[in-house]
């Protein structure tokens, strides 16, 4: 680019952010303009009496190629879970884990019940299948359920039921598993190459990052600065807020879907919620659950999901003394159930799994109720998504809703659509 041309960038999450940083490095006057007080838009943190709450349980992939690509990892502190989980049920609980990660589970995931060796080898099997793939050839690929994918792999209804339901019920908020297998394919490739981890300050750790880098290379943000519209006219774009009107060479929305649909008239952008409803709750330090950096899944029923003991992953959740949990409630329903209801139906859960325990001083610390966690992904919802350059005249699209609904799939979004407008502007 000859000129310094001016882009503004209409949202502050990590599409947002990524696409204003890397504008900004090539020597675009860049404007980020977003609605909330802070960056990071659902990726947020707050920390309040010692606990340290993400806006709903969230990890990050170390493997996914945006994230070693757009972070500083080391900065990030990162305090990784133990890889596999913890199968629990009424009165029994097994470990299940990869032996090739997690060598000292070795003896207690040989021994698991709840998995045939069968449903072992096969996992191997299917590692192998998709480690040999990259990001386009497993999104481009025919599609299924995740249901119908595992099962024509032949693996057992025990093992889809006890172990992957809950599991990728967790990632995809969808128990059922209806949603597409690439998500399944791409997410089981990144564990085995990486690890699953939580940065010590919180997943906010993330987008402040992000925000940092994009204000070092010359991006201005402009917090409490809802955008109302964006008009394209020829060559040029404006865009409105409450308090200003101002004409861009180009603006790159990287809002929310239904926000990003409302001001660009785009309607490939899906608007579908996955809603997630998080139950964060504490209990003694006396009282610390067994295998204590792994997930709990919950093979019994979904009331919650799974329960993720967080301070024993990232100490830095909690105060000293307190061990923090995340109980994770999935469907819609549970957005209106009271904390209340929450908090026995997971200290239920807990008294089950451990009948040797008492639960009675679990506390509720905080509920994050989000209806729009993640857009819906059934089989083929990829084929149809929009491009970067869908909208009219110069104005761009940058969200998880143009790729697949992750943190890979934001920070790649606001790459590619930083690409698209150099380009379109050299």
């Amino acid at each position: 680019m000859d000129d310094t041309p001016s882009v503004a960038v209409v949202g502050a999450g990590l599409a947002g952010l990524v696409a204003a940083r890397h504008l900004a490095d090539v020597g675009a006057d860049v404007t980020v303009f977003e609605r909330r007080d802070d960056v990071g838009g659902r990726v947020r943190t707050r920390h309040e009496d010692g606990f340290t709450i993400d806006r709903g349980f969230q990890v990050l992939f170390t493997a996914y190629p945006a994230v070693r690509r757009e972070l500083d990892l080391s900065a990030l502190d990162l305090q990784a879970f133990s890889p596999g989980a913890v199968i629990a049920r009424p009165g029994e609980r097994s470990v299940l884990s990869d032996p090739l990660r997690d060598p000292f589970s070795l003896t207690d995931s040989i021994f698991n019940r709840e998995v045939t060796t069968t449903d072992k080898l096969r996992t191997l099997a299917l590692r192998q299948h998709v480690g040999g793939r990259d990001e386009a050839a497993i999104f481009e690929s025919d599609d299924a359920p995740i249901d119908d994918y595992l099962r024509d792999w032949g693996f057992s209804t025990d093992y889809i039921e006890n172990f992957v339901a809950p599991f990728y019920g967790g990632i995809t908020l969808d128990r059922s598993l209806s949603t597409s297998k690439r998500v399944f394919e791409y997410t089981f490739k990144a564990m085995s190459e990486g690890k699953i981890a939580l940065p010590a300050e919180g997943m906010a750790a993330v987008p402040a990052q992000l925000a940092e880098g994009a204000r070092d290379a010359g991006a201005t943000i402009h917090l409490d600065e809802p955008v109302a519209a964006v008009s394209p006219d020829g060559d040029r774009a404006t865009v409105e807020t409450e308090t200003l009107t101002v004409d861009f060479d180009a603006v790159v929305v990287a809002a929310d879907p239904r926000t990003a649909r409302r001001l660009t008239g785009v309607a490939a952008i899906p608007t579908t919620a996955r809603p997630s409803t998080t139950l964060y709750c504490a209990l003694p330090d006396d009282t610390p659950l067994d295998d204590r950096r792994k997930i709990h899944l919950n093979a019994a029923d979904d009331r919650p999901n799974i329960v993720v003991p967080l301070s024993s992953v990232a100490t830095s959740y909690a105060p000293d003394g307190r061990t923090l949990l995340a109980a994770t409630f999935l469907g819609a329903d549970a957005l209106d159930v009271d904390e209340a209801d929450l908090l026995e139906s997971t200290r239920d859960a807990l008294a089950a799994w451990y009948p040797e325990r008492l639960f009675g001083g679990l506390e509720a610390v905080r509920t994050e109720r989000i209806e729009f966690a993640q857009f819906a992904q059934p089989p083929g919802v990829h084929d149809d998504l929009p491009d970067a350059r869908d909208p009219n005249g110069p104005v761009y699209l940058a969200g998880d809703y143009t790729a697949w609904s992750s943190i890979q799939g934001a920070m790649r979004s606001g790459r590619e659509a930083a690409e698209a407008v150099v380009a379109d502007l050299d």
